[in-house]
């Protein structure tokens, strides 16, 4: 699994099909898809890059929908319950999911100029932490990778 976020693709193709594999997704498990989230999806995937509450929340006002704090966080929720989207605990912000609907562990590379974020697979970081966490007798309940740099775009620029 390449990291996602950095590289070029057909970007509204990409969330034209993530947003149907979402309401499929919510269909198939008798979750509401509700217009507020459905545009929150929407709006993560169109940026790739992490936006916090407030910043989802100035957009989804601009689309007339309410602009009090609870509208964003709620939707927020849903969508990273969900796994449709994921927490950026580094930046207090979130992303869409790359990955929706596949079972992943995923790492997160934040480009600290841009805040544009990719997600990669750790699975290969997840076992070996989980292999150090039995030696001490551990259990490993959660587990966050997130790896902060420069994205390329920013490489070439510097």
């Amino acid at each position: 699994m390449n990291a996602i976020g950095f590289e070029h693709h057909d970007h509204a193709t990409c969330i034209a099909s993530t947003l149907r594999l979402a309401e499929d997704n919510c269909a198939q498990r008798g979750l509401k898809f509700t217009p507020v989230r459905r545009r929150s999806l929407e709006i993560l995937l169109r940026e790739h890059r992490a936006m916090g509450a407030y910043d989802l929340l100035a957009v989804l006002a601009d689309d007339g929908h309410s602009a009090q704090p609870p509208v964003a966080y709620r939707a927020l929720d849903f969508l990273v319950t969900a796994g449709f989207a994921h927490k950026i605990e580094r930046l207090n912000a979130y992303i869409a999911c790359c990955h929706l609907g596949s079972d992943h562990t995923p790492a997160f590379l934040i480009c600290r100029n841009c805040r544009a974020v990719g997600e990669a697979n750790a699975s290969q970081v997840e076992t070996r932490l989980d292999a150090a966490a039995q030696a001490v007798g551990f259990v490993i309940e959660r587990t966050v990778v997130e790896a902060e740099g420069l994205c390329p775009n920013c490489q070439d620029a510097a």
